[in-house]
């Protein structure tokens, strides 16, 4: 049984949940690393390890969410991202894990290597890919989607917010700080001063938050941002820190409800660079880094610029006297074997372009390791 559930047996009664992750994910003192930017201690979660045959942050969150489609009897979910979005194949392969079909309906980004090989394995987990220019004809083309099959198919389809951020969504990270909790409880890890974690749609930090606070733990979540100004704004966590509280406490009203203040905030802007999924220099310093020192893989459009905020802070020695606790939201299992004989040509043609023009100059591998951290 997850931790929330061994607390909150009501919420275990009355929440839809299906279990797909491998808990707790492992922390780990990160001693090479903190001793070469000058924090003694520093701990890594590596949510990377949630599940197989894909991990990560979005998991905790489709526990719920995919859940609940279970609950309600869709046959089919449909969920939204750019075109190599982690949570559109994290939906993917997780709802074929159910039985379910995926729908992912994707927008435009900046090419990648991720983004080659999350179409590849979308397509192999036989998600139906659609590629729109902008966002209004996603918009017309999810309500197409939406009446074929309530109309046509007579099929219930169970539709996934950008990110999973709902207050289901959330609720899987309400979790996570539980399982903290536990790790913290039997001296894994001292209780964290600051955790870093990047900033998308905002339900993993959203989640963190609550369970800290019902929690009272005095852990400071540091958000990152990753996705530009449009897509999300601080207004944004208030609104569904508040939603979130108040949907558990309805559920059940021994869930205590809290509010978020501006204090409780500290969104670090200044390493999105100039825009979603466009990497960065110093992005690229803190993938480089963290591989070099650890072992650990990063990526540039999420966790590298996470992980490059908490080495600024460090460089500046804002906290080298903190436990320091980095969440790492990324990935890790191997997807290679399902996809090397795999032929692009097989996807819808709109995404061919992907894999016919270059990435971007800070994506080219063999690059990687000429970025290099001054620790000095």
């Amino acid at each position: 049984m997850i931790p929330l559930f061994e607390q909150f047996p009501v919420l275990k009664e009355k929440l839809p949940y299906v279990s797909l992750c491998q808990y707790p994910t492992p922390v780990k003192k990160l001693n090479k690393a903190g001793k070469e930017i000058g924090l003694e201690h520093l701990y890594i979660k590596q949510d990377g390890l949630t599940g197989k045959p894909f991990g990560g942050n979005k998991i905790r969150k489709l526990e719920f969410l995919l859940g609940d489609a279970l609950r309600q009897g869709a046959k089919e979910v449909l969920t939204f991202g750019f075109a190599g979005s982690n949570h559109a194949l994290a939906t993917t392969v997780c709802a074929k894990q159910l039985g379910l079909k995926s729908i992912s309906m994707l927008l435009p980004q900046h090419n990648a290597h991720y983004v080659r090989r999350n179409l590849l394995m979308s397509h192999y987990c036989r998600a139906e890919l659609h590629h729109y220019a902008n966002k209004l004809f996603l918009c017309i083309a999810t309500l197409y989607q939406y009446l074929r099959h309530r109309l046509k198919k007579r099929k219930t389809l169970y539709i996934i917010p950008p990110g999973g951020s709902t207050t289901l969504g959330a609720t899987g990270f309400v979790n996570a700080a539980f399982e903290l909790k536990n790790q913290i409880d039997q001296k894994e890890i001292p209780e964290p001063d600051r955790i870093y974690v990047a900033l998308g749609t905002a339900g993993t930090a959203v989640g963190l938050m609550i369970g800290l606070k019902v929690l009272d733990i005095k852990s400071k979540v540091i958000p990152v941002r990753v996705v530009d100004h449009r897509f999300i704004v601080d207004k944004t966590v208030f609104f569904l820190f508040s939603r979130t509280t108040t949907f558990l406490h309805s559920v059940d009203p021994s869930f205590p409800q809290y509010t978020l203040s501006a204090q409780d905030i500290e969104t670090r802007d200044e390493y999105l660079g100039n825009g979603y999924a466009q990497f960065t220099k110093e992005g690229k310093e803190a993938i480089s880094f963290m591989e070099e020192t650890e072992g650990i893989q990063l990526d540039g459009t999420y966790t590298g610029k996470a992980f490059a905020a908490l080495i600024a802070d460090a460089r500046k020695q804002k906290i080298n006297d903190r436990v320091v606790l980095f969440w790492n939201t990324l990935n890790t299992q191997d997807l290679s074997h399902c996809i090397k004989d795999m032929d692009y040509h097989q996807l819808p043609k709109s995404f061919h372009r992907y894999f016919e023009t270059g990435v971007q100059p800070l994506d080219r591998q063999e690059t990687v390791r000429e970025f290099r951290v001054n620790t000095k």
